[in-house]
């Protein structure tokens, strides 16, 4: 009896073991995720209500590093859900204009919009499930995310400053791969118990999708927009 209680305990043969905290984080990361993703759709649907002005290179940066930063320094407290909803909020702000702009300049631009959301869901569903349950190590990816998406993003400063639009199209392509990477190590890291902070993995998640909509959004405005 004790033998057959102690094998129908153990993990199934390729199956992934989540511990309990991990399942915890897991769940409260997911979550606040949907919360923060209703708030950000709602805030771009109001933002492309009022026919808000993009607020510009320049304010978007450091409205999202401030808030991004402050999110960090606060992550361990209560007022850091707070600091979640802000940065999500202001990331829905300045994505309105930018579908907005999409559905103006092409006749097919609510097509490209829903075609990059969907795309976006599918790929954020099956990488993160992907993710849960492998049991190939994708922590050796941290380094090169991180460097990738430095350099992608110096790269995409370079491409507006210097209007580069081919450099622009290989930057989000850059970024649409880089953030599907980045999905894939985020989940697995909650997964193994890398991360322990639902708070600051649901901010990488969040700027995971939130860079591979717009990337995909740029990608078939390119490829299939129709004037």
């Amino acid at each position: 009896m004790n033998d057959q209680l102690r094998t129908s305990t153990l993990p199934r043969a390729g199956q992934v073991e989540i511990d309990e905290g991990a399942r915890k984080v897991l769940r409260n990361t997911w979550n606040l995720l949907s919360m923060t993703l209703l708030f950000s759709a709602a805030m771009a649907w109001v933002s492309m209500a009022n026919n808000w002005p993009h607020p510009g290179l320049v304010l978007t940066l450091a409205g999202y590093f401030g808030l991004l930063f402050l999110t960090m320094a606060l992550r361990n407290s209560a007022w850091g859900l707070l600091s979640v909803f802000a940065l999500t909020g202001f990331m829905g702000m300045t994505l309105g204009p930018i579908i907005g702009a999409y559905t103006e300049a092409f006749s097919n631009g609510h097509e490209l919009v829903i075609g990059a959301m969907g795309i976006t869901a599918v790929a954020f569903i099956g990488l993160s499930g992907f993710a849960m349950v492998t049991k190939k190590d994708f922590s050796f990816m941290g380094p090169f995310l991180f460097v990738g998406i430095l350099v992608a993003f110096l790269a995409g400063l370079g491409a507006i400053f210097f209007q580069m639009p081919a450099l622009s199209l290989a930057v989000s392509a850059m970024f649409a791969l880089l953030m599907c990477g980045l999905i894939l190590f985020q989940t697995q890291q909650i997964v193994r118990g890398g991360e322990r902070n639902y708070i600051m993995a649901t901010v990488t998640l969040f700027v995971s999708i939130y860079n591979l909509f717009t990337s995909l959004l740029h990608l078939f405005g390119f490829a299939f927009g129709e004037d």
